[in-house]
Parts: structure tokens; C-alpha cells; sequence
């Protein structure tokens, strides 16, 4: 009986992480879809990751990166080729992923809204000496199997979703 109420329990709370609405915004304040080349995601050859699995978002150094949809921040840090990174789980179960950022401003394990600053635009990590943007990728937690191809690393599209389809979809 006990288990009954687990598998409820955590089929309600998967469905839940679908039911939070969303509609994202760009998450750098001010940027436009001008501002990221739309032929990047899963660009290759993209040094040792193989293809770029995101996008980049160019502004000027320090430009405010905003939370693009709520979410739970997860991990803010250092991670050796992000840089300054911050990581947070958004509705659908999706991990958003931002990169380079030359400040962070958000606390872990904070619940953040659509529009807080999570950072600022910068060049850390392996973007040092390029021009200063974010390194924008979401990350599915629940695989898309559909969207696999025979592209290099192909099979990772089941969980990599190109951020401009979502920037632009909803």
C-alpha cells in the first residue's frame, strides 16, 4: 500500500513539473535574436565537446542575465570551461545552463522568477579572450528519443534542446 502512494506521489509530482506555465524571455536583458548566430547549435566542429549544444548570446561585459522562465537554481560556481556557471531546473523538468558569466548573483537552492538577474555577461572559463557572452544550453531530464539523428552525437539531441526553438516557440 505504502508504495502505491510513492508511485502516485511521484507521478503527480512529474506531471506537476509540466502544469508550470512558461513563456520564456531571453536571458539577457535587452538582446535580441540578433545577438546569437542561429546556425550554432550543434555546430561542429566545436573543440573537444564535439558540436556546440547551445547557443551564445553576445552583449556587452556585465549586461544583467535574466532568469528566462522560473526556476530553482540548482548550482552556481565555478566549472572549468563554463566559467562562472549557473545551473537551474525550469518547468518540464529542463535544466538551464548559463555559462561565462563574468558575476554570479543568485543563491543555490533559491527559487527564482522570470526576470531576475542571475549574473552578469562576461568571458570566463574557456571563453577568455573572446568577445563577452553567455553560453546559453537546456538540458532535457526526460529524454525526447524522437529527436535523435545520425549527426555527430546525435543520439544527445534526445536530451540537448536548441534554445532558440524554445526562445522562439512559445
Amino acid at each position: 500500500m505504502k508504495l502505491k502512494y510513492v508511485g502516485l506521489a511521484l507521478t503527480l509530482l512529474l506531471l506537476g513539473g509540466y502544469l508550470i506555465p512558461e513563456s520564456p524571455a531571453i536571458p539577457v536583458k535587452g538582446a535580441s535574436s540578433k545577438d546569437w548566430n542561429s546556425q550554432t547549435f550543434w555546430y561542429e566542429p566545436w573543440g573537444p565537446s564535439g558540436v556546440h549544444k547551445g547557443i551564445d548570446i553576445f552583449a556587452a561585459k556585465n549586461t544583467a542575465v535574466i532568469a528566462p522562465t522560473p526556476m530553482l537554481i540548482l548550482y552556481r560556481g565555478d566549472f572549468f570551461k563554463g566559467g562562472n556557471v549557473v545551473v537551474g531546473l525550469g518547468p518540464k523538468w529542463q535544466i538551464h545552463y548559463f555559462a561565462h558569466l563574468a558575476q554570479i548573483e543568485s543563491a543555490t537552492g533559491l527559487i527564482t522568477y522570470q526576470g531576475d538577474t542571475l549574473g552578469t555577461v562576461g568571458d570566463t572559463g574557456n571563453a577568455q579572450g573572446k568577445p563577452p557572452h553567455l553560453h546559453y544550453s537546456i538540458l532535457s531530464l526526460l529524454p525526447k528519443p524522437w529527436l535523435m539523428d545520425t549527426s555527430t552525437q546525435g543520439y544527445k539531441k534526445a536530451f540537448y534542446q536548441n534554445p532558440i526553438e524554445y526562445l522562439t516557440a512559445l
